[in-house]
């Protein structure tokens, strides 16, 4: 069977291999292994982007990010969602962008959001609508748990990596931290949990141009930054894969529940253990004493660094290799694809679709 799959990003992040948010990353992998089977991947995402299959381009991401720029980004995605839709003929949408119900589909065109962020960000009419032609998926089990009970929602397809591109590098006394740089991150108890600790620090990521990102970079980050512990903005390809695999240990002290972690994964790929916060999916991303550990805050975590040369490189490798499969995901994506793609040929395929 073969298809047409029109993915929508967020519209104010680039869809490019290795970026910065997760929704981007997974959405670059299925479009690569969409041309890769040979069906038809169509992109749409802001300029700037780099896809596999035939990119629908709005606008760059503006200088500043706010309320006017995604009342804009809205609009341009409507506009160029219609004339896709009119162009192409498309068996399904796939929606990545947490403000996805601002530009829904016609009813007559089947559609699938991704939830990659905590259930409570989306408005609750997305839980409580028809399960008609909009179908909602969760990226982990933990995530799945939290939504409230819904037609809508089909099974959770858990997030995979590419495990084969882990890199093999001798271990350095440094901690690593790679995430978005913005309040909910808490990067900056990383280091204070690496200042507690005494040990080198690496933040890597990127600071997105909205006021509260900017502000909490420049009261909570920067005063923190010494000779030992430093920013060195966003990583991508074989330099973050290199980062991930000489450091010490990768620290997530995110302050959210956490949907998924894909820099977890990515870290025990490469052998490196991860200590993390006890929040959301963190729980299931790491083996508490076998491939890192489960903290509860800075302080925790800093007698957590202390311990990680108990952890057996081999063990997070093997974790990794168990449970973060892309082509297990690529796969479920991919049956799921098909049989939503029949609602738009057989509504009678709605019942057997949930």
């Amino acid at each position: 069977m073969n298809l047409t799959i029109l993915s929508v990003a967020y519209p104010l992040s680039p869809v490019v291999p290795d970026a910065v948010g997760g929704a981007e990353q997974i959405l670059s992998y299925l479009d690569e292994a969409l041309v890769r089977a040979g069906h038809r991947s169509i992109v749409l995402a802001c300029a700037g982007s780099r896809v596999r299959g035939n990119l629908v381009e709005i606008a760059e991401t503006p200088a500043r990010l706010d309320r006017a720029a995604s009342a804009t980004a809205h609009e341009q995605v409507r506009a160029a969602l219609a004339a896709t839709l009119a162009r192409y003929p498309v068996d399904l949408v796939h929606m990545h962008g947490i403000d996805f119900p601002a530009y829904l589909p016609p009813p007559d065109v089947p559609a699938l959001a991704t939830l990659h962020l905590p259930p409570d960000w989306y408005p609750k009419e997305i839980f409580e609508g028809p399960a008609e032609r909009l179908w909602l998926n969760c990226v982990s089990s933990t995530q799945h748990a939290a939504c409230p009970a819904s037609r809508c929602l089909l099974a959770p397809i858990r997030n995979g990596i590419p495990i084969g591109r882990a890199a093999s590098h001798a271990k350095r006394n440094f901690v690593l931290s790679l995430a978005r740089i913005c309040p909910e991150k808490g990067i900056h108890l990383a280091l204070d949990a690496a200042r507690r600790a005494d040990v080198a620090a690496v933040i890597a990521g990127k600071v997105f141009p909205y006021p509260e990102h900017e502000q909490y970079f420049a009261t909570q980050i920067g005063p923190r930054l010494d000779r030992q512990r430093r920013y060195i903005g966003p990583v991508s390809g074989a330099r973050k894969r290199r980062l991930l695999a000489a450091a010490r240990c990768v620290l997530i002290p995110s302050l959210v529940a956490e949907t998924s972690s894909l820099v977890a994964a990515e870290a025990q790929a490469a052998g490196t253990p991860v200590i993390a916060f006890r929040h959301g999916a963190l729980v299931d991303a790491i083996e508490h004493d076998v491939t890192g550990y489960l903290v509860d805050d800075a302080s925790e975590m800093a007698e957590a660094i202390a311990r990680v040369h108990e952890i057996d490189p081999e063990a997070c490798r093997a974790f990794a290799r168990r449970h973060f499969s892309l082509e297990r995901m690529i796969q479920s994506y991919f049956v799921t694809y098909e049989k939503l793609a029949g609602l738009r040929h057989s509504p009678a395929c709605v019942a057997s679709a949930a």
